[in-house]
């Protein structure tokens, strides 16, 4: 399939996808509302497939890249879900690395956060991306499934398990003690949630499209957070300015992107919400955050 852009979409039909992507909208009246959006002899189910994930897209890194190896790991997790599975990538030659924390969208552990995590091991870093639908069995290899199972997640114990696999991280023995979480939509509010509950024990975070804490909670991050943002996500972009003024209340080094154009989703190459330039320099304004506090 021909890679489509957002601008190639009305902004009213990528609302509406935005809304079924975060189980707002079933796919049937997604369809329905789709409908006015067909024109030229396009069905709203054809726009449906043109927006859907295409992984082969995402895969910057091959799996098989001998700059990296990889293996999956569980991590215990009593206070969560028993435990949790992810995937553990790392420079196939260097020791004593910074530990990076992967958390993925709200479809679990898919081929495009793997690549993420790949990326990272790739820059130098061991990367860690854990499966919250581990206790489901796992990703079922379709988003939508995907998305039907995070539904049924007791997020309470979903948090757990991302801090369970964050401490795992931060104290193995080929890390260098400091730990970064990145994480993307349902992940990027993770990555705030984490900012808060570890306090100093966290070193860096990047939160993309992520939902902000309070302001009494973002009072006990000390994490520097680099946040990153998509103009036309107004129902999470909007928060920026209220979490801006409460890190900066609470002395925390920060900053805070917002790209123009861009979508919620932008850093996701696997579907026409991909902003390239947006995705290129969020990603390096990543790389620059985590190489400045985690390897001091």
């Amino acid at each position: 399939m021909q890679r489509k852009k957002a601008s190639d979409f009305p902004q009213g039909l990528l609302n509406l996808l935005d809304g079924y992507v975060h189980g707002r909208l079933s796919r049937r009246h997604f369809l329905d509302r789709a409908q006015k959006y067909a024109v030229g002899g396009v069905t709203a189910a054809m726009l449906f497939e043109q927006l859907r994930p295409n992984y082969a897209w995402a895969i910057q890194v091959p799996p098989d890249d001998k700059r990296i190896k990889s293996e999956t790991a569980t991590v215990e997790s009593p206070q969560g879900n028993g435990s949790i599975k992810g995937y553990l990538v790392r420079p196939a030659t260097a020791d004593k690395l910074p530990t990076v924390l992967v958390i993925h969208e709200n479809r679990g552990l898919n081929p495009y956060i793997e690549d993420v995590a790949r990326r990272l091991a790739v820059a130098n870093f061991i990367a860690f991306a854990p499966d919250a639908l581990t206790s489901l069995g796992g990703y079922p290899g379709d988003d939508e499934k995907g998305l039907e199972l995070f539904q049924k997640l007791d997020r309470g114990k979903m948090t757990e398990d991302f801090l369970a696999a964050a401490s795992w991280l931060k104290t193995r023995p080929d890390g260098n003690g400091k730990l970064g979480a990145i994480g993307f939509c349902v992940g990027g509010g993770v990555v705030n949630q984490l900012a808060v509950r570890m306090g100093d024990a966290l070193n860096a975070a990047v939160p993309f499209y992520g939902a902000q804490p309070t302001a009494a909670d973002a009072a006990k991050i000390k994490a520097p957070v680099n946040a990153q943002y998509g103009e036309q996500d107004k129902r999470i972009t909007d928060g920026w300015p209220a979490f801006d003024a409460a890190l900066t209340e609470a002395h925390v080094p920060h900053e805070g992107h917002v790209y123009q154009g861009a979508n919620h989703g932008f850093h996701n190459d696997t579907t026409p919400r991909y902003d390239e330039a947006a995705a290129k320099e969020a990603w390096q304004r990543t790389l620059d955050w985590f190489n400045k506090y985690l390897r001091a």
